[in-house]
């Protein structure tokens, strides 16, 4: 696995293939996943942090069974652009998940150069918990049930307006 830019990911897949978008929180990893086109996100499900291990597990899992030939994870940066403790947990997430071994990836029937990239998540949740708020009309209850998903959509839906609007 290689971390790209954005605008250096629609080269690095192979074609008809998905996307997986994550929103990485305290407690859990929101993952939505693409159409083989790369022209809409979908929230997809919710990750209950753990160990890194069993989450990596399961993402591998659902890239096996998207047939995802990449990744788009949020990066929490500051609203003056720059980054700081979550933006670094972030990164970790990634690099960690560059170490994995090879066995894994097989194992998931995956390969093990996946590319990952990152995208600005600064208003991806307050975004989605007012449209949860104002047009589903959901409550406070029901938005956290859907908030880290719905941001994982969010996020992975700007990276693929970017990659198409950069082709």
């Amino acid at each position: 696995m290689a971390i790209l830019d954005i605008t250096e990911l629609k080269a690095a897949l192979p074609p008809r293939r998905a996307l997986i978008g994550l929103d990485l929180g305290e407690k859990t990893i929101g993952v939505a996943v693409s159409d083989i086109s790369l022209s809409i996100g979908s929230p997809l499900e919710l990750i209950k942090k753990s160990k890194f291990t069993q989450e990596a597990e399961r993402l591998l899992l659902l890239m096996k069974q998207r047939e995802a030939s990449g990744l788009v994870i949020g990066l929490p940066v500051n609203m003056d652009g720059t980054e700081g403790p979550r933006c670094q947990s972030v990164r970790a997430f990634a690099r960690n998940l560059l170490r994995l071994p090879a066995e894994k990836f097989a194992a998931a029937g995956l390969e093990p150069d996946l590319p990952i990239a990152f995208w600005d998540e600064r208003w991806s949740s307050s975004v989605m918990n007012r449209f949860l708020i104002e047009e589903a009309d959901l409550t406070r209850a029901k938005r956290a049930e859907v908030i880290d998903r719905s941001a994982a959509a969010y996020i992975l839906q700007g990276a693929l307006d970017r990659i198409r609007s950069a082709t």
